[in-house]
């Protein structure tokens, strides 16, 4: 409490003077309470939380997160805020860290979880600190969490051409093709109308994160097998992909990720997923040679670092380059 209390006086303070008088205040509070007990006379904070929390969800809104994003930023923050019962104003750098402790061991989790956690508490409690409503975020002085880099699998040549063979419907072979040929995100692909492919240059425009959108390509083959699967429709509904069956519903992520689990059985190819079509086309690209600056603009990344990630160079053209350049 005592520590709540001089960053409450520490506050009031911060518009009326200058960061050096602020330390020497802070140092002048500590030294003075070090002998007091200091007890927190107040009502539930419960509503105020949530009126905070709200406001944060708002700004991030604003800011172009998904309602996905949002409702996970939700979720997280409340879990952390029903375990620690109190003003989130007044919670400490040590509570988060036990907090998080406790989440890791009790959930069995890993550590990339542990550090989403952590990475959308720091979002919030920075939040705080913007709109003055703290002093300083506590998360400041918890570091990101070390993970251990592994290399993810993609998609080999022969897996890709048993999809393509074995499709069992041209819906499928359709969106196998679109998803290997152009390395959308699968909320992309949902999001797709017919007339939004240009099957002349073979490309389209999708909606991408944040709301912005960028122009993908497609190979050929996937134009082909796209035009003879809308031939094939007799519905009217405007969505590139839709259920098959009376209903022709637009596919949602949940039942594209259903049917290629489901064909990922069917062919004995393991984890049969989506995103790790976008996986292989950004490894193999970089495994082809395409500068890493356009492959982020392909992708859709704001960020470079995180279309590096993507992309594993094959152990076997690292071999070849030793023998090439060093042996």
């Amino acid at each position: 409490m005592k520590e709540s209390l001089i960053s409450d006086v520490l506050l009031e303070m911060k518009p009326l003077i200058d960061g050096i008088q602020l330390k020497q205040l802070e140092t002048a509070l500590q030294k003075a309470v070090t002998n007091y007990e200091v007890i927190e006379v107040g009502a539930s904070q419960i509503e105020q939380r949530a009126d905070l929390l709200e406001s944060f969800i708002s700004a991030k809104r604003v800011e172009g997160c998904s309602e996905r994003t949002l409702d996970y930023y939700r979720r997280t923050i409340e879990k952390m805020q029903r375990s620690i019962e109190r003003d989130v104003r007044r919670i400490t750098t040590e509570e988060l860290r036990v907090y998080l402790a406790r989440y890791q061991s009790e959930r069995a989790v890993g550590r990339v979880t542990i550090d989403n956690v952590r990475r959308i508490l720091s979002s919030f409690f920075s939040w705080l600190e913007d709109e003055d409503l703290i002093l300083k975020s506590p998360v400041r002085r918890i570091h990101k969490v070390r993970t251990t880099k592994r290399v993810k699998e993609t998609y080999t040549d022969e897996e890709l051409e048993k999809m393509r063979d074995e499709s069992p419907n041209i819906r499928d072979l359709a969106l196998i093709d679109l998803l290997a040929s152009t390395g959308m995100r699968v909320g992309e692909v949902t999001l797709l109308n017919r007339s939004d492919i240009d099957f002349d240059n073979r490309e389209c425009v999708v909606l991408g994160k944040g709301g912005k959108e960028r122009t993908v390509y497609f190979d050929a083959r996937t134009k082909i097998h796209l035009e003879q699967y809308l031939e094939h429709r007799d519905d009217h509904n405007p969505a590139l992909f839709v259920a098959l069956g009376g209903s022709h519903a637009r596919l949602g992520i949940g039942g594209i990720e259903a049917r290629l689990r489901k064909l990922g059985k069917e062919l004995g190819i393991a984890k049969l997923h989506p995103h790790k079509f976008r996986r292989t086309l950004a490894t193999m690209a970089i495994d082809k040679g395409m500068p890493v600056e356009q492959l982020q603009c392909l992708l859709g990344h704001q960020r470079i670092d995180t279309t590096l990630q993507y992309a594993m160079v094959k152990q076997s053209n690292v071999k070849l380059a030793h023998k090439r350049y060093l042996s």
